[in-house]
This record gives structure tokens, sequence and C-alpha cells, in this order.
């Protein structure tokens, strides 16, 4: 009863209001949170606190910057939420400054990744039969899932990809440019009320066992210096019975590409993906490969037991 108190008197105040509206809506960083609301930082910061603390928004470092989201765990403030009229004009303009300064930063991340030369889609950008991977992968994954993380989540893509059969997803990345340009794809598609991204790294991840129901890593384990570390701490977030999916290259010998794209690893072959995944606690099932100028496999895993330290 404490724990439902302390969130209705952290909500019963029109900015506190105003801020759980938006944050519903997808992460947002304080500055765009005082730009839309028209309020002071120090001023913001006290509500976001009492938030925060009263577990109905989530607090994510990020940087210089701090990003608050809807939490999981706040269930009161999507029934408070519920009750807040669409059409209200003080909230439809906070949502609409909000998409604003949304776009305004993704497109500024986006020009900034062009002039760098950038590639934000790895497997298009080296020519793979993206349309065939992502046809794969959402048969590989469960027709339904609670919690969905994506490692290594670039531009938000494959959030976007299954976006439809998850209660919740989240993508984590390294790269808080690729983090902007993901939260302006997801927010125009209207995917940032179940779809978030956030910055962490994939060999600490902040958060605890078992969390999610499904776990990908799409093109993310031949740039890491320990791939074994990775997959097992993919598997310590994985809840018992979840599903673990990593889409990679197969075994290559093109070093050029490797050079060019700064690959640690050319492809993965089955003996060593199984390896790493026993040591992790999941069970591999027989892998797909997508053909191409570079073959592409999908492993799929499942978790049937705690995973055990590597």
């Amino acid at each position: 009863m404490d724990d439902i108190l302390a969130q209705l008197r952290a909500a019963a105040e029109p900015t506190r209001l105003r801020l759980l509206a938006l944050c519903a809506r997808g992460a947002l960083c304080v500055t765009d949170l005082c730009a839309a609301l028209g309020q002071s930082q120090p001023r913001l910061s006290r509500h976001l606190k009492l938030l925060v603390e009263a577990g109905l928004l989530d607090r994510m470092p990020e940087g210089p910057n701090v990003y608050f989201s809807l939490s999981p765990r706040g269930g009161l403030a999507h029934a408070i939420l519920a009750r807040l009229p669409e059409d209200d004009p003080l909230l439809a303009a906070d949502r609409r400054l909000a998409a604003r300064l949304g776009a305004e930063r993704a497109r500024a991340a986006s020009e900034a990744f062009q002039n760098a030369g950038a590639d934000w889609d790895e497997m298009r950008a080296l020519g793979l039969p993206a349309p065939a991977v992502e046809a794969a992968l959402r048969d590989a994954l469960p027709p339904r899932i609670a919690r969905l993380l994506d490692i290594g989540a670039g531009t938000g893509q494959l959030l976007e990809l299954v976006a439809d059969r998850c209660d919740n997803a989240l993508g984590v990345d390294a790269s808080r440019d690729m983090l902007a340009l993901a939260r302006g794809r997801l927010a125009e598609r209207g995917l940032a009320s179940r779809c978030a991204v956030r910055q962490a790294d994939m060999y600490r991840l902040p958060f605890a066992d078992a969390s999610f129901d499904a776990v990908t890593l799409q093109m993310v384990l031949h740039y890491a210096e320990d791939p074994a570390a990775a997959l097992a701490e993919a598997a310590r977030v994985l809840s018992p019975e979840g599903a673990l999916l990593v889409v990679d290259l197969a075994p290559h010998a093109r070093a050029d590409l490797m050079e060019r794209h700064a690959h640690r690893w050319p492809g993965f072959d089955d003996a060593q993906l199984a390896g790493w995944l026993g040591a992790a606690g999941c069970s591999l099932s027989p892998p797909v490969d997508v053909p191409g100028p570079l073959n592409v496999r999908l492993w799929s895993a499942h978790r049937a037991t705690a995973a055990q330290p590597a």
C-alpha cells in the first residue's frame, strides 16, 4: 500500500502529470523536457526526482545527458494516463513541441552521419539480402514477446521490424548518435510508446537477471573483442525458456571487408557459437542460412536453465 500511496502523491501535481504524459510516448532528455514544458531545469529536476523515486519513471544516464521514460514498474502511471483527455490543449501542445524537438535532434544526427560517411544499416551497406534475413529473423522469434532486448540496436531497424509482436522492446547501443537516429525513427513511425533505446555496454548490461523474454544481436558480434562474454551477458538477462537470437556473418575470407568496416571477426562457425552459448547456459537449435554475397547465418538458442558464469 505504501508504494501505491507514494505513486499517487508523486503523480498528483500538474507538471508531473505533464511529464508522465510526455515520457509515456518515448524517452526524453532533460533539455527536451525543459523546452517542451517551458520550465527551468532545477524546477523540472525536482519533479523528475520525485517521479523516479516513486517508481513511475526510469532515469537513464547517457553521456552528458539523462533520459527519462515511463517505468515498466509504474503500472499505476498507465491507469492515470488513460484517464487524461487526449484533446487537452496543454497536453497536445506539449506533444507537438516534444515531437518537433525530437525530429530536429534526429535530423542533426543524420547530417553528422552523412558527413562522416557512416553506414547506418550494415546489411544493406554490405549488399546482403536484407529482406530475406529480416523474414528469417521474424520466423525465428516467438510470435508474441512480452519484453525484448536488442543489443547493438543501431538506428532501431530491428525494433521497428518486430514492434508488432512485442509488448515492450528496448534497444541498447554504445553510440549516442545512433541512439538519436533510433529515437527519431521510432517516433516518426509512432512506435515510441512501446519501443525505446538507451545507451549501454553490451558487456555490462544495466538490467537484472532474467529481465527479458527474447534477446537479439544482429550484425553485432563480429565487432566484439570478446564474443563469449557478450553472449554470456545476453544470456544472463534472458528469462528461463527465453529465446536468444544471433544474426551474423558465416565464416568468410574477405580481409578487405574486415579492414574497411573494422570487423574484429571474419564471421562465425557453428562450433564457436555452440561452445559460447553452451557455456552461457543456452542450447543451440539448428542454424538457418541466408545465402548472398556474404552468407548470413541465424543461430537461435534457448535458455533452459539459469546461465552459468563464463
